[in-house]
């Protein structure tokens, strides 16, 4: 069976908003009835069908891992902390268990690995983070610690603690 014209405009709508009442409405539904005739058309085995078709057809000429990498790395270069942990956050989704990203497993290629990340963190932050390791007090006063669990605690941001000499 062929699809009529507002069953094939709701499958081409619906493969772009991935929402049967959007798809419903786009296909020229009425708003009031657009919910329901999503759901009727969505039990049609031919309207699924047409979808999964239409899903396998898309194609797209964005690599979208190198396009997250490049906005990490302009991120981290621009001193954008937030951007730059967003851009690994989607990395991390995206590559999940199949990644042929390798974790570094010699002592010194982890310990560049870490350099990099707090690089990218920045100095206040990596600071904040010191502060609050087993071996704080070779690094900090006992007053600057204090402070800083106070601030913590506070949840205020942190203005950095100042190194014991």
């Amino acid at each position: 069976m062929a699809l009529n014209e507002k069953q094939e405009k709701f499958a081409q709508a619906y493969v772009l908003h991935r929402n049967a009442t959007e798809a419903a409405k786009a296909a020229g539904y009425s708003d009031k009835s657009a919910y329901n005739q999503g759901y009727r058309l969505l039990q049609i085995d031919e309207v699924v069908e047409r979808v999964h078709t239409l899903e396998n057809e898309l194609e797209t000429n964005v690599n979208v891992l190198e396009e997250i990498e490049k906005q990490y790395s302009y991120a981290a270069t621009n001193g954008h902390t937030n951007s730059a942990i967003k851009a690994l956050e989607l990395l991390g989704r995206v590559r999940g268990a199949n990644s042929d990203t390798k974790v570094p497993r010699d002592r010194e290629a982890l310990e560049t690995a870490i350099i990099k990340c707090l690089n990218v963190l920045g100095q206040e932050k990596l600071i904040d983070l010191l502060s609050k390791t087993d071996y704080a007090d070779l690094f900090f006063d006992e007053e600057d610690l204090e402070e800083n669990a106070a601030e913590d605690e506070a949840g205020e941001p942190l203005e950095g603690v100042g190194a014991a000499t």
